[in-house]
């Protein structure tokens, strides 16, 4: 058998009704026609939805199918000891011209008990953002199912829901149970986990284009609802160059950041993982010893497991997210 190597794939585009241009103006993704573009499935494993290699000899493979030929090699031992059949993680871009809905995503156990797989907890890493572009993250409030029931009623939602303002390098934790929604104006990278279960809670009452109104999931989001308020849902982090500096650590990801302009030396063999580069800016090579990747704007690598050493050089300055489990 051949071995591994770096993996890039080709991304899987999403029309949306709330979707924009950004995908396509400021990664310079989206080969496709898509009026509206809201989303870039740029690594995944969901069925009916699966990444395809666009390099090397493997080219044309489907994310899943790598999964079942070479199993750790790949992914790790834990986390195919876990997830055997799907790929654990999804990374995609969002676009967001116009409100996403209120949504909420149900946790493992939930998820599980209602034959759904995985549950879905994620993180928003900005990449770019309008002047005053607006998301909601979780309560402002305390508040009980009641009151929570009466105000989605009355159409008032809001009045009990966190609204941050955001800028370009923002990060945002989203566990699964965390009501949230994207405004418009923000163009960012999500990670997740393999899972594609949305509960959507108001919708703004929007119709689309032959006047209907999208299903609302009242009575599946209530159960799958945490009402916990926190201090804080904006993650705090520090902006070192040269430096691997974390953003998000939880038992669905692994989510760092490295702005670099020097090379740096990743040494991998005490990582039981696979290890995903996006490139949000800038350009960089990935080289390794049998060869070398250029990575650039908008563009993912998936480094296998069996890998163990690699090199990433920046063009001049590049920014990436890595991201694994640990």
């Amino acid at each position: 058998m051949n071995a591994l190597y770096p993996l890039k794939f080709t991304p899987i585009f999403k029309d949306k009704l709330w979707g924009g241009q950004k995908i396509r103006a400021e990664l310079g993704l989206d080969f496709s026609p898509l009026p509206n573009c809201g989303e870039a499935w740029v690594l995944s494993g969901v069925q009916d939805s699966q990444t395809v290699v666009s390099n090397g000899f493997l080219a044309g493979n489907e994310l899943n199918d790598l999964l079942e030929v070479y199993m750790d090699d790949l992914v790790g031992e834990k986390a195919f000891d876990l997830s055997p059949g799907q790929f654990p993680i999804l990374v995609k871009f969002i676009d967001s011209r116009d409100w996403l809905s209120i949504q909420v995503h149900p946790d493992n156990k939930l998820a599980v008990r209602r034959n759904l797989g995985n549950g879905k907890t994620e993180m928003w890493y900005i990449l770019e953002a309008d002047k005053d572009a607006k998301l909601i993250s979780g309560f402002s409030r305390e508040v009980n199912q009641k009151v929570y029931l009466d105000l989605l009623e009355q159409k008032r939602l809001k009045e009990i829901l966190n609204v941050e303002t955001v800028k370009k390098g923002d990060v945002f934790y989203i566990p699964a149970g965390r009501v949230h929604a994207l405004g418009p104006g923000v163009l960012l990278a999500e990670i997740q986990q393999t899972s594609d279960t949305t509960y959507r809670i108001y919708d703004w009452d929007r119709v689309d284009s032959e006047g209907k109104s999208r299903e609302l999931h009242t009575d599946l989001a209530l159960e799958a609802i945490d009402f916990t308020v926190h201090d804080t849902y904006r993650i705090s982090y520090a902006r070192l160059k040269n430096h691997t500096v974390g953003l998000v650590d939880c038992h669905a990801f692994t989510t760092n950041l490295l702005e670099f302009d020097t090379g740096i030396d990743k040494e991998l063999d005490h990582i039981d993982s696979f290890i995903v580069y996006l490139c949000t800016e800038g350009e960089c090579s990935i080289q390794y010893l049998q060869g070398m990747e250029v990575l650039k704007k908008g563009e993912i690598v998936l480094i296998p497991a069996a890998m163990d050493h690699l090199f990433l050089v920046p063009k001049s300055n590049a920014k990436v997210l890595e991201i694994f489990l640990k």
